[in-house]
């Protein structure tokens, strides 16, 4: 059975899109960091940041409680694993200047998460869906020609978000945002903190060495990075993995705006076609649920 969508998953899922959209312009403040260091912190201070949550809201019983789950334990470590690839592969993408091809990984996440919900949970894959699938694997042998190499930034972003929308989809409801968000954390904390520990000792770390403000942004990864992930957590466990799919449209549109407008990335016209065909497939996959939101 496909899970029923409603507003409030709509809403939380929204949110969380669009906040994603405008990390850019953060990320693009701390790039006097390597991605690597970036994304340990983020891990560091994700876990952090739940910690003081549980500890808040007094709900170390649910945390107890996924530990306690073998299934859910893994799903959620595997999950942790997923998303910290997916950020290493994001931050390299900013801090190097390819926000553009940042934004078609995210392009590209709900043509995945669809051909996902259809290979693994065999959910129907509409006619329309078809098409739009197919133009998407038309986009990127497009833009591979065009660029002459596999679009890579693209292709790893968005296998790695749609398998671990898939992941929390699974484990829907059973873990509460906060204690399932730590538990991902958990995942590679130990080997974040020390090459943390590494480059402090070598003196090739950035956190405390350049400046309060600078040091702060690094701390902040961590809030700037649950609190959309909570959301998602919270709206990916009420809609289906199809819908899910196609809300994810909203991160790149930013995405994409900032990569031309703001950051003047370069758009060769064999890109722009290969876009444009992507962008195509997404108005045919948002029509075909249109009609049948309205049909039902």
């Amino acid at each position: 059975m496909t899970r029923a969508d409603d507003s409030r998953g709509l809403a939380l899922a929204g949110a969380a899109y669009t906040m994603w959209g405008v990390f850019p312009l953060y990320f693009h403040l701390l790039d006097r960091s390597g991605s690597l260091e970036i994304v340990a912190h983020r891990i560091v201070w994700t876990l952090a940041f739940c910690l003081v949550g549980v500890t808040v809201r007094r709900s170390w019983t649910a945390v107890r409680a996924v530990i306690g789950d073998a299934r859910l334990f893994g799903t959620l470590l595997g999950a942790g694993v997923l998303v910290s690839l997916n950020w290493l592969i994001y931050v390299y993408a900013i801090i190097s200047g390819h926000v553009v091809d940042a934004s078609l990984g995210y392009f590209m996440n709900p043509l995945v998460t669809v051909a996902l919900a259809r290979v693994v949970l065999h959910e129907t894959v509409r006619p329309a869906q078809a098409v739009a699938l197919a133009g998407g694997l038309l986009a990127v042998v497009v833009i591979a020609i065009g660029a002459g190499g596999v679009p890579w930034i693209g292709l790893g972003l968005a296998l790695t978000f749609g398998l671990y929308s898939l992941a929390k989809n699974r484990v829907g409801r059973t873990a509460p945002p906060l204690a399932g968000l730590g538990v991902e954390a958990m995942a590679l904390t130990l080997p974040s903190l020390a090459l943390l520990g590494w480059l402090a000792a070598t003196h090739r770390g950035t956190f405390g060495t350049i400046g309060p403000g600078y040091t702060l942004l690094l701390a902040a990864t961590g809030v700037v990075t649950a609190v959309p992930l909570l959301f998602f957590a919270a709206g990916a466990a009420r809609l289906s993995l199809t819908s899910l799919g196609l809300v994810q449209y909203l991160t790149p549109v930013v995405q994409f705006a900032l990569g031309v407008v703001v950051f003047h990335e370069h758009m060769s016209p064999v890109r722009w076609i290969g876009f444009a065909l992507v962008w195509a497939a997404l108005l045919v996959l948002t029509w075909d649920l249109a009609r049948r939101r309205l049909r039902h």
